[in-house]
């Protein structure tokens, strides 16, 4: 015998298509490459779409709540919040790398050094600009995507479709993820702020010694130099830490709860 189609039928089916897409479609616009504005949003939308259709067979039922009820509105301001906060947890590891840039490139005079920032539209120094192609490189090679979208999938079965939501305790995790990406960006840029720091004190006590010497039009292209040299070496241990932040930040993503 056919299934007979009721209202019920109807909102159950809209609820199981309509918050799945809600939490993945804000997901999408806001982590890093998808998320900008390197990629127009109606194919972010489609990207969208589609997963979603892929993936509804795969997450537990829906609560049976009308999809255009008050409770409708709340679980879907939740998923919205749900997908949101996971992109902002994603887009907090490289803005970390950004922050780290604009560290160095501050100690070694090269704030100045500006371009816009395509992702962004906003002027970044030329040295973040750098570590943000780097990462992406990295990220993409490292199919960080597919484990972004993973992670992301799983988060139907820890923070179920529901009125619970995110709840007080995850919205805290992620107000405090933004000390982790400073303090991470700080660790990150440390060495080669204190080896031009140390050549500038050492510059320093060089005009004491000798206040003759013009500080300004010596000090200034040695102080760059030490500065690209000591890019150079930490970029050879720039893999393990992309991989430990990059690690941190999944883990996050899977142990962000739900619960108030």
């Amino acid at each position: 015998m056919p299934t007979e189609i009721s209202a019920d039928l109807i909102n159950q089916w809209v609820g199981q298509h309509l918050w799945p897409l809600f939490r993945l479609a804000s997901f999408m616009m806001v982590i890093p490459f998808v998320g900008t504005q390197l990629v127009p949003a109606r194919v972010r939308l489609g990207l969208a779409l589609i997963i979603t259709i892929l993936v509804v067979p795969m997450i537990p039922p829906v609560p049976q709540v009308d999809a255009f009820s008050a409770d409708g509105v709340i679980i879907t301001l939740q998923q919205i919040l749900i997908g949101v906060g996971m992109g902002f947890a994603l887009t907090a590891l490289f803005q970390l790398f950004v922050v780290a840039g604009q560290m160095i490139a501050m100690q070694m005079g090269l704030g100045f050094a500006s371009m816009v920032d395509p992702a962004n539209g906003v002027n970044v120094p030329v040295l973040a600009q750098i570590y943000t192609i780097t990462i992406t490189l990295l990220y993409l090679a490292m199919n960080g995507h597919l484990v972004a979208f993973e992670v992301f999938i799983e988060s139907f079965r820890t923070l179920p479709i529901g009125l619970e939501g995110l709840g007080q305790t995850g919205v805290w995790e992620l107000a405090h993820r933004i000390s982790w990406m400073f303090a991470a960006a700080v660790l990150l840029a440390l060495p080669a702020v204190t080896a031009v720091f140390i050549v500038n004190i050492s510059f320093g006590v060089m005009t004491r010694a000798a206040p003759q010497m013009n500080i300004f039009a010596l000090g200034f292209p040695i102080g760059l130099i030490f500065g690209l040299f000591a890019i150079w070496v930490l970029h050879a241990n720039f893999l393990p830490h992309f991989e430990q932040y990059t690690r941190e930040t999944f883990d996050f993503m899977r142990n962000l709860q739900g619960q108030p």
